[in-house]
């Protein structure tokens, strides 16, 4: 019997204009489409596809969202048949630089006026992370963002929203401000009892500092919910 050869699903064997990585180099990284941006990261394919055709099987899982995309860990990644170990932990590494990227931007000494200014910040750095954190975000008497650090992972509790952690933690940075703030990946917004009453706690012992809680709040990719401006803290 004749022997029967499938054309190679190689990159390699594609005319050179169509390879991702001549098509950056000639016109630059925005002509790319989102599979030959992710193909340039996972770099090869397999016997039934190429790496672009992994990519566009990755963003068809995902519903065509990149954020949803982003918010897979290496072992969801790996879901998608084609996508290995390694695959799955370079593109994990990308999209937390990415993440990184845009809060060291967001950072740059953003005065806040608002509990939506706040919130526009703190959506960039936590709405998208698959699990709950507690985070606070410290400000100057200018209402400045002077610094913003993430706590403990995995809800809130008396234990890891200790008043101390964060009062020794706005002492250090010369703050006169403190917002609390944390995620619900469920997209809930309501507060907890156990959200109620940690805002209260750190209030009464931010008080004796001469620091001020300025507002606590709960955002999710389909919003915030702010203490202040739901009355509960003033």
């Amino acid at each position: 019997m004749e022997n029967v050869h499938k054309p190679s699903t190689s990159i390699r064997n594609w005319e050179k204009s169509d390879q991702p990585q001549e098509k950056l180099l000639q016109h630059g990284a925005s002509v790319l489409t989102d599979a030959e941006l992710l193909a340039l990261l996972i770099r090869t394919g397999n016997r039934e596809r190429s790496a672009v055709d992994l990519s566009r099987a990755l963003l068809h899982h995902c519903g065509q969202d990149l954020n949803r995309l982003s918010k897979l860990n290496v072992l969801d990644l790996q879901h998608v048949k084609g996508i290995g170990r390694t695959k799955s932990i370079i593109l994990t590494a990308a999209f937390e630089l990415a993440r990184r990227k845009i809060s060291i931007g967001s950072l740059n000494k953003k005065t806040v006026r608002s509990s939506k200014d706040v919130a526009d910040f703190l959506k960039l750095h936590l709405s998208d992370l698959p699990y709950e954190v507690f985070a606070v975000v410290l400000l100057n008497r200018a209402n400045r963002i002077i610094h913003f650090e993430v706590i403990s992972k995995g809800g809130i509790t008396g234990t890891v929203a200790d008043p101390r952690i964060i009062l020794k933690l706005a002492l250090l940075h010369g703050a006169t401000g403190i917002i609390l703030s944390h995620n619900h990946p469920s997209g809930n917004l309501q507060p907890s009892q156990a959200d109620d009453q940690v805002t209260r706690n750190i209030q009464k012992a931010a008080e004796f500092m001469d620091i001020k809680l300025l507002d606590h709040l709960i955002v999710s990719d389909d919003g915030y919910y702010s203490y202040v401006d739901a009355g509960l803290l003033t």
